[in-house]
């Protein structure tokens, strides 16, 4: 019999998986041209050709063992210094390479640098709507999520919940930015007053908070948004990062963690973060790809084609008569659902062979995600569809 703790998981087993695997099966059934999937954030841009040429120029060296082979639990140290000064050549940190901690993507980070903070009862603060994944990986080490409820005007984190909210057991605060599902970066304003607040409780409470900023759509910023670096803001920041989205890596898994020298800590913080890399069973981010991705730094996403996608999008549901915020970053669109039980919608869209996400699956009901990481014509064969669903909810343009 399984775990009590795993019944609980697979239970509530993510829906958006869920429902990539549904609409797997309804290309098979119907083909994959009349299928609109726009449930996962599964980038449909190719790597860029920079990166085959780095893994390619790395499998012809000739040491192929030591390149397949172990190495610190963190990550080669080269690779880990080339990180560290990217990241101070573009924002103007004073990283070195034992501040980075290479991961298993982004999610892998997290569950590191969790498995590193949380004691049993810790609670760790998320914004909603947000990625559901977190309340597993809080949960994976006998942590507490508290939630801040939305402000579903700006889809700006609710400052003045989080410091109602916050208590001597708050260890962390994840926000996320460029936002999934909503697209929303997090302006310098609500940065500068989150960590006003978070200095406060700190010295309030005799605690350490760290904020975590999970950034795995950071190089996704359109219309000349800066999406503001949060270490240069408050000191007890921890970064994850994903080269999964800026690098179209999705399946390689293959970020890292930036653990400050100015964290409280942070000596502890990042042993403990390279020994949870190992006892997790990560061991190591993949050797081949720590590799390449330092050959890439300097890389750029395809925002352009993104951003065409975005607007083709965007209009094309705002001129049927949708209610939408649109999206400074990311590849999502967070869009009201015409109905009150989102799940309805989302049900009817199947009719049509669209696949959206429910907004409950963000703790944020009565909103849908949708994806728009996918081919520009999915968008454009996709209108007459969303076009009979405003007609059947009595969406007004």
């Amino acid at each position: 019999m399984i775990a009590d703790k795993m019944k609980s998981f697979v239970k509530n087993s993510s829906a958006i998986r869920a429902m990539f695997e549904e609409g797997k099966k309804m290309a098979e059934k119907y083909g994959a041209e009349n299928v609109y999937d726009f449930s996962l954030g599964n980038p449909n841009v190719p790597a860029p050709v920079k990166v085959k040429e780095a893994i390619i120029e790395e499998l012809e060296k000739e040491d192929p063992v030591m390149l397949h082979g172990y190495m610190s639990n963190s990550g080669y140290e080269d690779v880990r210094q080339a990180v560290a000064e990217s990241l101070n050549q573009r924002f103007g940190t004073a990283f070195h390479e034992n501040n980075i901690v290479m991961t298993v993507g982004a999610a892998g980070g997290l569950n590191v640098i969790l498995k590193a903070i949380l004691n049993p009862g810790d609670q760790v603060l998320v914004f909603a709507p947000y990625f559901g994944e977190y309340n597993s990986y809080v949960e994976n080490y006998d942590g507490e999520v508290t939630v801040v409820s939305p402000n579903t005007e700006t889809f700006q984190p609710n400052l003045t919940e989080m410091e109602e909210k916050i208590t001597e057991k708050t260890k962390a605060v994840i926000v996320n930015s460029p936002n999934n599902p909503t697209g929303v970066v997090y302006s310098e304003a609500t940065i500068k007053a989150m960590a006003e607040i978070l200095a406060k409780k700190e010295q309030e409470f005799g605690t350490d908070i760290y904020l975590i900023s999970d950034e795995p759509y950071r190089e996704l910023a359109y219309d000349g948004v800066e999406v503001p670096y949060l270490t240069k803001y408050y000191k007890d920041t921890i970064v994850g990062y994903s080269f999964s989205k800026s690098l179209s890596l999705p399946g390689e898994r293959i970020g890292y963690l930036v653990i400050p020298d100015e964290a409280a800590d942070s000596s502890d913080l990042q042993s403990a973060a390279n020994v949870a890399t190992r006892i997790l069973g990560f061991v190591n981010a993949p050797s081949l790809m720590q590799r390449a991705v330092a050959k890439c730094l300097d890389a750029k996403a395809d925002v352009p084609y993104y951003d065409r996608n975005r607007n083709a999008l965007y209009q094309g549901l705002k001129e049927l008569g949708f209610s939408c915020i649109k999206p400074e970053g990311a590849f999502y669109l967070f869009v009201k659902s015409p109905v009150e039980d989102e799940q309805v919608f989302c049900q009817a869209a199947k009719k049509h062979h669209i696949l959206i996400v429910p907004g409950s699956s963000f703790a944020c009901p009565g909103y849908v995600r949708i994806a728009y990481c996918v081919a520009y014509e999915t968008i454009l064969n996709s209108m007459p569809g969303f076009a009979k669903l405003a007609e059947e909810f009595g969406v007004k343009k």
